[in-house]
């Protein structure tokens, strides 16, 4: 076999060299953000399964309005009104000409009351309220709610309503003229429930404890089942699938001890790149995770009015059999607009597509279709969220 010298394999190792520079300027670079995250605590991004809020319901009666109550013809207040008078031992006559049927009650209205219950409240505990018109009264203004049960989803009353009513706007009318502000048939009675029955729940009846991502991600999962070993000191943790973690207790382990242990565990977390946009009120919210391909954009439209005026045609002074005709005239105006073009290259940020949608003057409701149509091409690297 030929034997080369050390100057030929010097020139054949440097055109090997010049070979791979020119492979690797010639291929395509994709120049991509590094994914940075945030340390939180576990409890910023997860839940212990079973240590839930509550919902509860009632309905009730407000009185003490200055005649912004509900209407005779909302039947229900009235009924409502009846039965807490039989309660108290006054009956109403059902005929005659004072009996319910010809009851006129303006200072009263018919309320839904809800409240949340948090876990681990005990009967005495009291709660805020919130208390909003069922019926076609304009304004709680100045009402108190009535003694009101509050059920909970098994048809159990869980707490007791009642109080004075706060609002957050008014409502005035004269003459014809009206102003309100914010809305006067929804009000609030802070500490305005009590606590009648709890939710029982015990801690120690946990065999394992699960922790559930409120998004799910594999590799969040992963992380915190790490970190809360780390913090455990031992192998306890380990995910089940993207959203739950399962954690072993120990036998006779105190579990708020524990609890508390797993739930100021710090985590590493990366946030999912998304894009939400409401149509309906024209918001488009980017992250700044949200990664860009190149794209070239084309964006333009066809304005088309319609102006109608109204004319009036009168004959002239002395003319004989002439009348005032009102004459209609309609001109239709067409105008294309000019095509408006926006080139990303590689490495493109959100910034960039913002000010360049700003320089071409898109409105809110233009962003969101170049959003959508993005996102078809395959260059939005972001989940896109309709509200």
């Amino acid at each position: 076999m030929p034997v080369m010298t050390q100057r030929a394999m010097d020139r054949a190792s440097g055109k090997f060299v010049r070979l791979l520079l020119s492979f690797a300027f010639t291929m395509p670079i994709r120049v991509r953000a590094a994914d940075t995250g945030h340390t939180v605590r576990v409890k910023d991004v997860a839940a212990i399964e079973g240590i839930r809020d509550n919902q509860l319901v009632g309905y009730g009666l407000v009185v003490g309005l200055h005649g912004t109550g509900d209407s005779q013809q909302t039947i229900f207040p009235a009924q409502t009104l009846i039965s807490a008078l039989q309660r108290m031992g006054i009956t109403v006559p059902q005929t005659g000409a004072i009996s319910a049927a010809n009851m006129q009650v303006k200072n009263m209205a018919g309320v839904f009351v809800i409240a949340t219950l948090p876990p681990f409240v005990e009967p005495g505990y009291k709660l805020d309220v919130t208390v909003s018109s069922a019926g076609d009264a304009r304004s709680l203004e100045g009402g108190i709610l009535l003694m009101t049960p509050l059920y909970g989803p098994d048809g159990k009353i869980f707490a007791q309503a009642q109080g004075s009513l706060v609002l957050g706007g008014y409502v005035a009318a004269a003459g014809g003229n009206a102003r309100q502000v914010n809305h006067p048939t929804t009000a609030r009675i802070p500490d305005g429930a009590l606590i009648e029955r709890p939710v029982p729940f015990d801690l120690k009846q946990l065999h394992t404890i699960d922790v559930v991502l409120n998004d799910a991600d594999f590799h969040t999962a992963e992380r915190m089942a790490a970190s809360i070993d780390q913090v455990l000191g031992a192998e306890r943790a380990h995910a089940l699938d993207s959203r739950r973690v399962e954690v072993t207790p120990n036998p006779g382990e105190d579990m708020a001890a524990l609890l508390d242990k797993i739930e100021s565990a710090p985590i590493e977390v990366y946030p999912r790149a998304r894009v939400v946009v409401n149509e309906r009120t024209g918001t488009v919210v980017i992250g700044g995770t949200v990664q860009l391909l190149p794209v070239s954009i084309l964006h333009g439209g066809l304005s088309v009015n319609v102006i109608s005026k109204v004319e009036v045609s009168q004959p002239n002074a002395l003319s004989s059999g002439g009348t005032t005709q009102v004459v209609q005239q309609t001109s239709v105006q067409a105008e294309d607009k000019p095509v408006n073009r926006i080139d990303l290259k590689e490495g493109a940020t959100v910034e960039d597509l913002v000010q360049e949608l700003q320089r071409t003057g898109a409105g809110a409701r233009d962003v969101i279709s170049i959003l959508q149509a993005m996102k078809e091409a395959g260059a939005l690297e972001a989940d896109l969220e309709v509200l």
